[in-house]
């Protein structure tokens, strides 16, 4: 199989064209280059395998750049609540519309298996009871409503001959060099390591679930294998039951691994986002599908590569491990348009 992976060189990308690789899946990458700036450690588990990339913009993708290829991974969008109301429009743009366009091209081109990843967040602000795939979507941002109507729009092309399934991920965790600072666990771990404070401004009551990054290219990987009367326009909750926390929990999970820490707490916050998810359907219909991290093993994970590459709070700070900033700093130095896309030289 040669797997089409969009925004490989992103946070879940640097992990998963590896992880495809080394279990005998051919991968072709695509990204714009957004976040080329920040590489945060190298190992073994990713220097030899650097997939061939094509550097396009998603909504500049043509068919012949699907050339040989047997399915696709869709990861390139902008990723993250706060980024996608910075720009609401541009958000539905490359989000909505780019993804419909990337899957009409697949199916032209005659690739059957279409992997989208999806969002937990789709449930917003949730009624406090564990919520599965048949659950009303709430969403209640930008980003979240582009990945209601990609689900929605894609969902119906399902057929004989194109089976697009939609992996609905909690939000991430643990150690990429394509590194995250702007997702819960990663930020907080980071805080604690060269603060020796985690300080949340808000009360830490709101629910999230999370999974592990590699947890999500299992998924991934199980998607692309299974037999298409498995997936074929179903919607998957990605990660395990035991991890939804609250977020003043997932905090307390983190100075546990890092010991010293002061840890603080502040009143109740504007963010109406607040849900638990059930992943009961992922684990017992996709096929060889089992997490493998909690919230634990990741923080101890982090731990370990902060400390092997000593790492300082200028580095956690740096623009381009924060998807809002590196944006930001792109618009504000010319290099990309009011649209996202490149300036020409």
């Amino acid at each position: 199989m040669r797997a089409f992976v969009t925004g490989v060189n992103g946070y879940i990308g640097a992990v998963l064209a590896p992880y495809l690789l080394s279990r005998g899946i051919d991968v072709v990458g695509l990204d714009t280059g957004f976040y080329r700036d920040g590489w945060l450690y190298s190992n073994d588990a990713h220097l030899p395998t650097s997939p061939y990339c094509i550097n396009k913009d998603l909504r500049r993708i043509e068919q012949r750049d699907l050339d040989g290829c047997d399915a696709v991974v869709h990861l390139a969008e902008l990723s993250n609540d706060p980024l996608g109301q910075n720009n609401p429009a541009v958000t539905h743009q490359i989000n909505h519309r780019g993804s419909v366009a990337l899957a009409q091209l697949a199916r032209r081109a005659g690739i059957r298996r279409f992997v989208y990843t999806s969002s937990c967040s789709v449930y917003g602000a949730g009624t406090g009871d564990f919520l599965d795939e048949t659950a009303k979507p709430n969403p209640q941002t930008a980003y979240a409503e582009c990945k209601v109507l990609v689900e929605r729009d894609v969902g119906a092309m399902a057929g004989a001959d194109f089976s697009p399934v939609f992996l609905r991920n909690a939000t991430a965790y643990g150690p990429s060099p394509r590194m995250r600072f702007d997702i819960v666990i990663n930020d907080l771990c980071a805080l604690a390591w060269t603060t020796k404070r985690i300080a949340m401004t808000s009360d830490g009551s709101p629910w999230r679930p999370v999974v592990h990054v590699e947890d999500i290219c299992e998924a991934i990987y199980c998607a692309l294998r299974a037999p298409d009367e498995a997936v074929r326009g179903k919607i998957f909750n990605v990660g395990q039951n035991s991890d939804n926390y609250r977020i003043r929990e997932i905090a307390e999970i983190v100075a546990r691994e890092f010991p010293g820490c002061q840890l603080s707490v502040g009143n109740s916050s504007g963010d109406s986002r607040s849900y638990r998810v059930n992943f009961d359907r992922i684990h017992r219909e996709l096929p060889g599908f089992k997490c493998r991290f909690s919230a634990a093993d990741g923080a101890r994970q982090l731990h370990q590569v902060f400390e092997q590459i000593q790492m300082g709070e200028e580095t956690y700070r740096f623009r381009a491990f924060t998807r809002l900033k590196q944006l930001g700093y792109l618009q504000s130095t010319a290099q990309i348009d009011d649209e996202f896309f490149w300036k020409p030289r």
